[in-house]
C-alpha cells in the first residue's frame, strides 16, 4: 500500500469515501494508486507492475491501453460529444449499438434501453417489469425472486435484489418485495449425504413451493446471474438453469439474466445464459460492453415486453423513465468499437480455448493447505480458503485470511479480489496461454505464503 507521505494518498484519505472499503482502516493504510496500464498489466504510482487478475472490476476485456477505443472516443468527442435520447431524439452511435445488441442477443430480444451502470440497469429492470405488468392490468404481479449471495447492484432497487448481507446492513435494505432463495452452491449449501442431483432437486422444489405459497399472480420475475460473480464465483449445478426456466415459463414469471459480469465472452460464450442453457426475457449488460473505458449499461428485452410497454406509453402519453446520459454518444461509440475488437480478435473463442488450462491449473491447487474448493467456468474462477478442509469449516473471523492472501498477491505482482476468504480471478479476455501460466505460478506462491503466515499467526 502507498505510504501516507504521498500527497495524492493524503488527498485521497482526506476527501474520498471509497466503495466497499473500511474507511477507518483506509485512513491508516492509504490507497494503492494505479497510474497507468499496458495490456493485462497495470502500474502503481511507484512504477510497480501487476497482472490485473480481476480485469479491473470483472470488466476490461481488451486490456488497459487499447488505442482503438481512445480513437473512437476522440472522434465522437469531436463530432458530437453529448446528446440525449429523450423525447424522440437520437444519434448514430446509440442506434447502431442497439442494432448490434439485438443481433447478438437471444432470438426475440430486439429492444434496448440504456443507462450508465449495472446497478442502474437492474434498478431500471424493476421499473420496466412493473410498468409492463401494470400495462397488462396485472397490478399485483410485482414480487421478484432472487438468490442468496447474488449481486445485482447497489442502488435502492438493485441493492434489494442483491442477496449479500453486508450490502443490506444499515442501509435499510431490501425495500422491494423480493424473496431470496437458496444459493445454488453445492459446496456450501449441500447437506450431509446429499448428492448434487438431490441438492438441485431441493432447490427446484423450494422454487416451486415459494411460487405456490406466494401465488404466481404476485411474482413478476426471477433474476439471476448465470454464474454468480461478486458472491464468490458460484457455478450452479448441471441442469439447474434449464429447470428454473421451465418452472418460470409454467407460471408466467419473467426471467432476467444479469449478464453484467458474464456477458461479452467471460464464460467462453457471448452471453452466460447460453453457457448455462437458458433463454431470458430480459438481459442486463454492462462492464465488458465498453471494457469499462466508458460508463454504459443496457437492458435488452423481448418483443412481447416492448409491445405492452409501447402500447401503455401511447395510452398514458410517455414511457416516463430515463437518464441524462442514457445512450451517451461517446459511450455507445466506444462500445461499438470494443465489440468489434472482441469479434475481430475472437476473444470469446480465446476465453473458451483458455478455459481448460486456466481452470485445470487452478484445480491443481486443491491439495494445498487451506484450499477448500476451486471453482469457475471460462475465464472466471475462485479459490475458497477454509480453516478445515475435511469439515469445510470457515475461519473464525471472516475475511482475515483473504486479506492476508490479497496483500501477498499484491507483493507478488498480482491483483485478485478477496471476497471474504475466497480469492477471485477474472483476467482480461486478451490473456495468452503464457499469461495464464504466469497467473497460476503466482497463485501457487500466494497460496503457499498465505498458508505459512496463517500457521505462524495461529489463525483458525
Amino acid at each position: 500500500m502507498m505510504t501516507l507521505s504521498n500527497s495524492l494518498a493524503h488527498a485521497d484519505v482526506a476527501h474520498q469515501l471509497h466503495p466497499f472499503t473500511d474507511a477507518r482502516a483506509f485512513e491508516q493504510n492509504g490507497p494503492l494508486i494505479i497510474d497507468h496500464g499496458q495490456g493485462i498489466h497495470v502500474f502503481d504510482s511507484t512504477g510497480k507492475k501487476y497482472i490485473e487478475g480481476m480485469a479491473g472490476l470483472w470488466s476490461v476485456a481488451v486490456g488497459f491501453n487499447e488505442p482503438r477505443l481512445a480513437e473512437a472516443a476522440y472522434k465522437q468527442f469531436q463530432k458530437l460529444p453529448y446528446y440525449h435520447t429523450f423525447s424522440a431524439k437520437s444519434h448514430e452511435p446509440s442506434i447502431k449499438l442497439s442494432e448490434k445488441l439485438a443481433e447478438m442477443a437471444p432470438e426475440g430480444l430486439n429492444h434496448v434501453l440504456y443507462c450508465s451502470s449495472g446497478s442502474e440497469g437492474n434498478d431500471t429492470v424493476v421499473k420496466l417489469v412493473w410498468y409492463y405488468n401494470n400495462a397488462l392490468g396485472r397490478r399485483e404481479k410485482k414480487k421478484f425472486l432472487a438468490r442468496t449471495n447474488a449481486y445485482h447492484g447497489i442502488t435502492m432497487a438493485s441493492g434489494s435484489l442483491t442477496g449479500i448481507a453486508v450490502d443490506h446492513k444499515d442501509f435499510d435494505l431490501p425495500i422491494l418485495p423480493v424473496i431470496h432463495l437458496t444459493c445454488p452452491h453445492f459446496y456450501r449449501e449441500g447437506t450431509a449425504g446429499e448428492t448434487e442431483e438431490q441438492f438441485t432437486a431441493r432447490l427446484l422444489k423450494e422454487l416451486e413451493d415459494t411460487i405456490a405459497r406466494e401465488g404466481a399472480d404476485t411474482i413478476a420475475a426471477f433474476i439471476g446471474e448465470p454464474v454468480m460473480g461478486a458472491g464468490g464465483v458460484l457455478v450452479p449445478p448441471k441442469g439447474y438453469w434449464e429447470s428454473v426456466e421451465a418452472i418460470c415459463r409454467k407460471n408466467d414469471i419473467l426471467i432476467v439474466a444479469d449478464e453484467v459480469i458474464n456477458g461479452f465472452g467471460r464464460l467462453g460464450t457471448t452471453f452466460g445464459a447460453a453457457k448455462m442453457g437458458f433463454t431470458p426475457d430480459i438481459m442486463t449488460v454492462s462492464k465488458q460492453i465498453t471494457s469499462s473505458y466508458m460508463p454504459l449499461a443496457a437492458i435488452v428485452f423481448s418483443d412481447a415486453i416492448y409491445e405492452a410497454v409501447a402500447d401503455n406509453s401511447h395510452k398514458i402519453g410517455a414511457f416516463a423513465h430515463g437518464f441524462t446520459a442514457a445512450g451517451h454518444p461517446v459511450a455507445t461509440a466506444v462500445a461499438l468499437e470494443n465489440i468489434a475488437i472482441i469479434e475481430e480478435r475472437d476473444l470469446v473463442g480465446n476465453a473458451a480455448r483458455l478455459e481448460a488450462p486456466f481452470q485445470s491449473g487452478l484445480r491443481a491447487f486443491a491439495d494445498k493447505p487451506l484450499v477448500g474448493e476451486v471453482r469457475g467456468v471460462g475465464l472466471m474462477a475462485a479459490v475458497e480458503l477454509v480453516a478445515d478442509k475435511a469439515t469445510k469449516a470457515k475461519f473464525s473471523k471472516s475475511g482475515q485470511v483473504g486479506q492476508i492472501a490479497n496483500r501477498i498477491a499484491h507483493e507478488e505482482g498480482l491483483i485478485l479480489r478477496a471476497i471474504g476468504d475466497t480469492l477471485a480471478l477474472c483476467p482480461p479476455l486478451i490473456v495468452t496461454e503464457a499469461d495464464v501460466a504466469e497467473i497460476l505460478r503466482i497463485m501457487g506462491v500466494v497460496l503457499d505464503r498465505t498458508a505459512k503466515e496463517v500457521a505462524e499467526l495461529g489463525i483458525a
